[in-house]
């Protein structure tokens, strides 16, 4: 496992590879804000799975998990041998989707729920982020 820490971020990588290079920093602080503390964890299939188990009473493994734990702190959990086999079904390549997907669980840990509103909301932000890729 590695930890990485930069503004407020902390990245743990459970999985063997590379996380790819996304700027997980710039839309945390540009959705959450620059004092949200945040951590990303990038877990194996098996923990994903006993994730999922745990929190949503499913199966398969997790695409991602929000938690909140209070107004200025939070985790993300990202699976990310299941954003690379997703990504095709959303007609986007490994890291265009990963970005998707961290968009859409920090817009979780500000409070939004699953609807228009937070549909269009992630459009908007994925379009800034997006053409840094």
């Amino acid at each position: 496992m590695t930890v990485a820490e930069y503004h407020n971020t902390t990245i743990i990588r459970e999985t063997k590879g590379r996380i790819p290079l996304l700027p997980f920093v710039e839309v945390k602080e540009a959705i959450l804000g620059k004092s949200y503390e945040l951590s990303v964890v990038f877990p194996t299939l098996e923990h994903s799975r006993e994730l999922h188990r745990k929190w949503k009473k499913k199966s398969d493994p997790v695409n991602i998990l929000s938690f909140p734990l209070d107004q200025d702190t939070g985790e993300i959990i990202m699976t990310l041998s299941v954003a690379r086999r997703e990504a095709r079904k959303y007609e986007r390549n490994y890291r265009e989707h990963l970005l998707f997907l961290f968009i859409h669980g920090c817009l979780h840990l500000k409070g939004m729920t699953h609807g228009a509103k937070m549909e269009q909301q992630e459009r908007v932000w994925y379009a800034t982020f997006a053409t840094t890729l």
